[in-house]
């Protein structure tokens, strides 16, 4: 029996389980997963690592250790995962057939290492690599001999200063690899142990902020990795690049140098390098600009590893604009190394393709596997099955597995978290979408949100959400932060257009936001709300409120300048720019140096043409200010300045902030404060029911 929850509220959202992405082992039976819940009653967090049995479709808890993290298989039934101690991380074994058996340790290092990745190299030994941050002679960092200052100061003579939300350690992050070998029911590490492939060279990877073990990969001829240009002021440039590192055995003492591979033209960002199961070929993807992050990913393959200068691009064409308009993210090989199958935004969706593995054979554009929702991780099944396993999610669904066979593209669903919204009162019947005229010879894409109670009879007020990036865009994706559900279900018909700027359209779209930051993506959305007002009669305009977050934040604050700003009854600014004019406060400056059309002090023009402060005279509609101290990509002065622009002028207006929080709201009681303020603040000046909302935080008023 299905239990649902009588209202999908705040505290449903965040005490809903999160799974992780489900992989299979080498024969498709199991899948091995992690789900962690948060309960509002006991303040407390529950973790576990679970099997699915892909046949019966039932899972197992395997154990709930919150210091057991990363499982990764290395046979059918065993797998490695590693346990986290203030100071060290052990490796260890388990046999997913035996739930609750001791697992058994491997070896311990002294140090903090993640991202784990293993693969059976043959004559019986699993290969693996993980990374953690070194020395400068390139060991891993023990922590317990790091020299203590007396002193809180920090120098820097470059930059990065602070990235995200930390300050910049001296210490690099480090690539290491070792060699196991089977010994009785355990594994042992060979000798020489963990050795970082990076020692002695100025590079690192993962890409910090937000890199991650998708941005190497192993196999029997070697690693491959992503780093950026040691060369290039990191904050200025965005030239990511792949490199090579030939490994035999896994148990080398000193590592070859590591040997980069040239793309010509393209400059960019590299990424998500995926080895052949033969191990002679790697595809991965790549940028042409090398400073802009929002570039088209393009696809590559380098044909044999062993001949670095042989770079394929598929879709090529003369004008270097590539013949496929979509940015490929997530890669993986069939079991023959013929196909491939790569995931890409189109249209509000995240779809699964196939494509031919060799760019002379990709004479067609790739063939969708997927229709809707948004496809996150996806494996072949198995050694012998060229099926997918694919983790996914909806507008209504935060976690699915599913089989999808690539030859009939059937989709077989194995398991739903939510049993596909119903846990939730959700059901896919709440979404539909529109297209409207853009402020150009171009037609914008908007998803649309209904409460489950729907009645078309009724006139609902309107939740307009626009998004960050600015090249981003809203999709049929889950998410536990702006989740238009919690909208829709407080009352609101919720309207998430993607204007100017956004990703999934096309480059042409997405690059029409650069220097125009006010400009073509604030007139899309005049376009969006007139359209909604004359076409959709359920939707009451003349009840809206708007809220964004980032560049969804600083449109709120050009949107309180401007016309439009008197259309919404309230609006809420989470992390939004108060002026444009201060952009270089933070940390990754190509960003700015792009979109705004060069340097500050070349083209102080450009920046102040898109200024929401010159325009704050204007400012008269009651707004939610959120900014927290721990974002650094856009500094929490930014929202201070424009609470007190607001108060100054008397415009109703409240500020919250955490200490503790960088650019998004993450830790659960904060992220319950967070919905209470934002629902409390719009539905009170809608009309809808503010009980139990802002009313429950008035405690933490400060005055």
């Amino acid at each position: 029996m299905t239990i649902m929850a009588t209202k999908f509220t705040p505290e449903v959202l965040l005490s809903a389980p999160r799974r992780s992405a489900a992989v299979p082992n080498s024969t498709g039976t199991l899948a091995l997963f992690t789900v962690s819940q948060y309960s509002f009653e006991s303040h407390s967090k529950t973790y576990a690592i679970k099997v699915l049995d892909l046949k019966t479709r039932q899972s197992t808890q395997l154990y709930d250790d919150s210091a057991y993290t990363e499982p990764t298989w290395v046979s059918e039934s065993k797998f490695v995962f590693l346990k986290n101690e203030d100071s060290t991380t052990t490796l260890m074994v388990a046999d997913a057939t035996k739930p609750g058996s001791d697992p058994e340790e491997i070896s311990t290092f002294n140090g903090s290492v993640s991202n784990l990745k293993a693969k059976d190299i043959g004559n019986g030994t699993i290969a693996f690599a993980c990374t953690g941050p070194a020395t400068s002679s390139g060991e891993l960092l023990d922590p317990a001999y790091e020299k203590k200052s007396r002193s809180s100061a920090k120098v820097y003579t470059g930059l990065f200063v602070r990235h995200w939300d930390s300050y910049v350690s001296k210490y690099k992050t480090g690539l290491f690899y070792g060699a196991l070998k089977q010994d009785g029911t355990s594994y042992k590490l060979q000798d020489p142990g963990l050795v970082n492939a990076l020692a002695g060279t100025k590079l690192e990877c993962p890409v910090p902020p937000f890199g991650d073990a998708s941005d190497f990969d192993i196999s029997k001829t070697g690693l491959v990795f992503v780093s950026k240009d040691p060369e290039l002021d990191p904050a200025l440039w965005t030239k990511t690049d792949l490199y090579y590192v030939p490994l035999r055995t896994f148990t080398e003492s000193q590592p070859p140098t590591p040997q980069i591979v040239q793309t010509g033209r393209l400059q960019g960002y590299a990424g998500t390098p995926v080895f052949s199961h033969s191990g002679a070929q790697v595809v991965f993807k790549r940028m042409r600009a090398r400073q802009y992050e929002s570039d088209k990913w393009r696809l590559l393959l380098i044909p044999d590893i062993g001949d670095l200068s042989n770079v394929q691009e598929f879709y090529r064409t003369e004008d270097g604009e590539g013949g496929w308009d979509q940015r490929p993210e997530g890669i993986a090989w069939s079991n023959d190394d013929s196909t491939l199958y790569v995931t890409a935004e189109y249209h509000g969706r995240q779809v699964l393709y196939t494509l031919p593995a060799s760019p002379l054979k990709a004479r067609a554009l790739p063939e969708p596997l997927t229709q809707d929702g948004a496809v996150g991780e996806f494996h072949v099944l198995s050694t012998s099955d060229d099926r997918l396993l694919v983790t996914s999610t909806s507008l209504v669904d935060n976690s699915s597995y599913s089989i999808v066979d690539p030859r009939s593209k059937d989709t077989a669903l194995v398991s739903s978290s939510s049993k596909e919204g119903k846990t939730f009162g959700l059901s896919k019947r709440q979404v539909d979408e529109f297209w409207f005229k853009g402020a150009g010879d171009y037609k914008v894409h908007a998803l649309v949100m209904k409460p489950s109670d729907f009645d078309p009879e009724k006139k609902y007020p309107l939740a307009f959400l626009i998004h960050g990036g600015p090249q981003g865009a809203w999709g049929q994706s889950w998410s536990t932060r702006w989740n238009p559900a919690v909208f829709a279900e407080q009352g609101y018909v919720a309207v998430m257009p993607n204007p100017t700027g956004s990703t999934g359209y096309g480059q042409a779209l997405t690059d029409g936001i650069a220097k125009d930051w006010g400009g073509r993506p604030y007139n899309d959305l005049v376009n969006c709300l007139e359209h909604i007002a004359d076409h959709i009669p359920y939707i009451d305009t003349d009840n809206a409120v708007a809220l964004g977050a980032s560049y969804g934040g600083y449109m709120i604050n050009w949107i309180q300048g401007h016309p439009l700003g008197r259309k919404f009854k309230a609006l809420v600014c989470h992390d939004g720019i108060f002026s444009t004019m201060s952009n270089w406060s933070t940390e990754e400056l190509f960003f700015p140096a792009h979109d705004m059309g060069g340097v500050l002090w070349e083209n102080r023009e450009g920046y102040a043409r898109w200024d929401p402060a010159a325009f704050v005279g204007n400012w008269a509609t009651p707004q939610l200010i959120i900014h927290s101290e721990l974002d650094y990509r856009l500094p929490i002065s930014e929202g201070i300045a424009a609470f007190n622009a607001l108060q100054t002028r008397g415009v109703p207006s409240r500020f919250l902030t955490f200490p503790d929080e960088n650019h998004w709201v993450l830790k659960h009681e904060n992220s319950l404060v967070w919905h209470k303020e934002v629902i409390g603040w719009i539905n009170k000046y809608t009309g809808l029911d503010t009980t139990g909302l802002s009313d429950d935080v008035e405690e933490m008023n400060i005055n």
